[in-house]
């Protein structure tokens, strides 16, 4: 074992840690190898290795994300709260860019928590700042895991003895599925001790609260280590009309109403009470109200919170039912799920946490428009809370789909048939065509060439895991005119790009119309998940496009290899030459965003898209860039996701949910470097406090952006029926750290394009023998299904079905009888 493993393993993987400050600098490490960029050196599959990525070890590598938001709301309903890492409750109903939401504008609102001796709040900066500087950017979170429903909580130690929680959850009185989605919807506050010293601890202690409008806000300095923050702008602050305190005794709490006489919050009654409800200063129109807590273990209160202001006989038939009465009313609504839910649970509680989590955010960060019925996935909420569809597609048929929420992704999907062929596609060559899918413009915030190929691919994969009728009888006419878009853009001629190929059109925020390989890709994906569905329908339209799709993704590896070779080059530590990746297939007009779009939407995209394959020497070479090239020299201390990018631990320095090198990794087998990715997306990319995803690190949270790609590295880990056709192979990158003699790892009800598949497996005691628990419920069976024996030290056999085979720990294949799996 080399130095690095053993540092590794001896340390959790800390000493990536202690070498950090030089690497980042790119600069050698005495000892360590060049630099925990990646961490790992490529392994061939079934290698075993000591030290392997896992949770314990991984979450070593990363800092604290700053400036997280979480949001906290009710499935499909058009509102959402929001929770700041210190425990801030936001509410923002109105976005400019969608109409439906007119009416709600200046009613956004801003709870900020303090705990404070005197129930005194901070004061307000003065100018405009970055709220981290006020609080340094980072809290103490998490979930109540007593329940399914989310409970958030936010807890303050405080150095007079006391530890300060506060609870949120959302609640819609009947507990039932939006109809309107606009219903009533209500924010419970639960403000507890949960510890006092034994040494030294206060009697009594307060926490302030400031009722204002939402005065917190995005900047974008793309400057050191700021990319995306948060901004106090106190000109904000003041409420567009003012508020009063409504009646107060012990009975009832005290309720805070508008100048029309709806209640907007109340806290609860309780042995302590509230202190005083006051402007923070005559006529300001912000408001602090403390509530005080005796300094005893247990010891709480509680507030009820209306997203939009209630009359008073409905809001206090909500506030009657109390805390406790509230949240045990959601479990039914929480707990429910459908019959074709899958369900994992590996002896890493937290990716068991994150995946619960973030099937939750999927469908709180959605909405059913009041206007129209419709529903959709958004694409963040606050501040993201429209439709980016190429990002966002991902979390129907990477998340959703591919953990059987299989009903979820068919009644987002509609909203793109309905308004199939509306939009003209973003370029000067193209004209409005009846097949064009896009984000609707009720939702737009810039439209991709690369929207169509992505919900192409969601609404044709879905079909081929799902083998639903009704589904594919609706869509088949538009999947197949959605196919001939592709097909008549390609024969578009008189414009500057490559012929033959589609168009130039805007492929991302740069907004830059170019023939971008992103569009080029997420358009095949797209196409050829069509052609597998026709050709299963048997489809009179499938042979031709099965031949029309092999000569796009022929046309396009000739024009990449073409602009590829013309690149400038780079020379590697060995001395030889490479040539610098390119995103776009003719040249484009350079945009601040054009390092980033570089890794995150260039070419290391080409392998999951299906148009090249990761063992092509130009693909290693792509990745070899993005490893070791000259960017890393370059990267510094104080780096922001605009910077020239990098990959760390095998994900993306700009926008980790684009970290397409995992793919590759998938693709040949390289364990270690997949495993990485996947740990260091877990831990690196989404927070591991809350589980939700950032659009990079350290800004624009409140999103699933990263979930999606966990997802399917978990799923291809166990269950993978993509490395090859008419194949599904089992374990092939499994973990070691779920291979476990204390718990049974299970993988149930996961889908596949051949049907459902289960997989139940645990680790004898003396770990010389993996038992395998198989099960299938094939729709179109298989020829092949493969078992990977897992590379676990001294493992000598694995038990399938009760049938027993000699094995190493060296790993080796094993074919499963594909009749044992029915």
């Amino acid at each position: 074992m080399d130095r690095r493993s053993a540092l590794h393993l001896l340390m959790g993987g800390s000493a990536s840690l202690i070498t950090t400050r030089k690497a980042a600098a790119g600069q050698d490490v005495p000892g360590m190898g060049a630099s925990p960029f990646t961490s790992w050196p490529a392994v061939p599959t079934g290698t075993p290795c000591p030290s392997e990525p896992s949770i314990e070890i991984a979450r070593t590598w990363w800092a604290p994300q700053r400036d997280v938001w979480t949001p906290i709301g009710w499935k499909n309903h058009l509102f959402r709260f929001n929770v700041l890492y210190n425990g801030t409750l936001m509410f923002e109903p109105f976005d400019q860019r969608k109409p439906h939401t007119a009416r709600y504008r200046d009613l956004d609102f801003q709870l900020t928590f303090t705990p404070s001796a005197d129930g005194s709040p901070p004061p307000l900066p003065p100018i405009p700042t970055r709220v981290y500087h006020l609080d340094g950017g980072f809290g103490i979170q998490g979930w109540r895991d007593d329940h399914q429903t989310p409970v958030l909580w936010t807890e303050w130690p405080l150095q007079e003895g006391l530890v300060i929680r506060q609870e949120v959850f959302a609640h819609v009185p009947g507990e039932r599925p939006v109809t309107t989605g606009v219903e009533p919807l209500y924010a419970w506050v639960r403000l507890s001790v949960v510890h006092v010293d034994e040494i030294r601890a206060a009697k009594r202690f307060a926490v302030a609260l400031q009722l204002s409008r939402l005065y917190f806000r995005h900047e974008y300095p793309w400057k050191h280590e700021d990319g995306v923050v948060l901004v106090a702008d106190p000109k904000r602050a003041p409420l567009m009309a003012p508020l009063r305190e409504m009646g107060r005794d012990t009975q009832s709490g005290v309720r805070i109403i508008n100048a029309e006489g709806r209640v907007r919050l109340a806290v609860a009654p309780s042995p302590a009470g509230p202190l005083p409800f006051a402007e923070s200063a005559p006529g300001s129109r912000i408001y602090n109200l403390a509530v005080e807590l005796p300094g005893e273990q247990g010891a709480h209160a509680d507030l009820l919170v209306a997203a939009l202001p209630q009359e008073q006989a409905a809001f206090d038939a909500e506030l009657a039912r109390g805390f406790d009465g509230a949240l045990a009313a959601c479990k039914p609504y929480w707990k429910e799920t459908t019959q074709d839910a899958a369900r994992v649970t590996t002896p890493e509680h937290f990716v068991n946490h994150a995946i619960e989590r973030n099937i939750q955010f999927a469908q709180i960060i959605a909405e059913k428009n009041p206007t129209s019925g419709e529903y959709t996935l958004l694409s963040g909420s606050y501040g993201y809370d429209v439709l980016w569809s190429t990002p966002t597609s991902m979390t129907s048929h990477m998340l959703l789909d591919l953990l059987g929420h299989h009903e979820a992704v068919a009644r987002y999907a509609e909203l793109y048939r309905s308004t199939q062929g509306t939009v003209k596609p973003p370029g000067k060559s193209y004209v409005l065509h009846p097949g064009y899918f896009s984000t609707p413009k009720t939702l737009t915030a810039i439209d991709w060439l690369s929207d169509h190929g992505a919900i192409l691919h969601l609404v044709a994969y879905h079909a081929l895991l799902t083998g639903d009728p009704r589904f594919i009888d609706a869509w088949l006419e538009p999947i197949v005119s959605a196919c001939a878009f592709i097909e008549d853009a390609c024969a578009i001629t008189g414009h500057a790009g490559v012929k033959g190929l589609l168009p130039p059109a805007v492929a991302t925020d740069e907004g830059v119309e170019t023939q971008a390989v992103w569009v080029m890709g997420w358009n095949y994906k797209g196409l050829a998940s069509a052609v597998r569905l026709l050709k299963r329908l048997q489809h009179p339209r499938a042979g031709q496009l099965e031949a029309f799709a092999e000569t796009f993704r022929s046309r396009f590896v000739e024009a990449y290899r073409a602009r590829a070779a013309a690149a400038p080059t780079w020379t590697d530590a060995t001395g030889q030459k490479h040539h610098v990746p390119e995103a776009n297939l003719i040249p484009a007009k350079r945009h601040i965003f054009g390092d980033l779009v570089m890794l995150d939407a260039g070419p290391l995209f080409h392998v999951w898209a299906g148009l090249m394959d990761a063992d092509d020497p130009l693909m290693r070479s792509v990745v070899k860039f993005f490893r070791e090239g000259p960017n890393r020299r370059l990267y510094g201390y104080r780096p922001n996701p605009l910077d020239r990018a990098v990959l760390i631990h095998e994900q993306s320095s700009g926008e980790p949910c684009y970290s397409w090198n995992i793919c590759h990794s998938w693709q040949l087998g390289d364990r270690h470097r997949f495993l990485e990715g996947m740990y260091g997306l877990l831990t690196g990319a989404i927070s591991p406090q809350t589980f939700i995803s950032g659009e990079h690190r350290h800004g624009m949270y409140g999103n699933v952006f990263v979930a999606p790609l966990i997802v399917w590295c978990l799923r291809q880990a166990v269950v993978d029926d993509a490395l090859q056709p008419e194949e599904v192979h089992l374990l092939r990158l499994c973990p070691l750290a779920w291979i476990s003699s204390r718990e049974e790892t299970v993988f149930e009800k996961m889908p596949t394009e051949h049907g459902p598949v289960s997989l139940r497996f645990r680790l004898s005691q003396d770990a010389a023998t993996l038992s395998v628990s198989f099960a299938a419920e094939w729709r179109d069976q298989p020829p092949r299904v493969v078992l990977h024996a897992p590379p676990v030290p001294g493992l000598q056999r694995v038990e399938v079905n009760g049938q027993t085979h000699d094995v190493s720990d060296r790993g080796g294949t094993i074919t499963i009888p594909v009749a044992r799996g029915l």
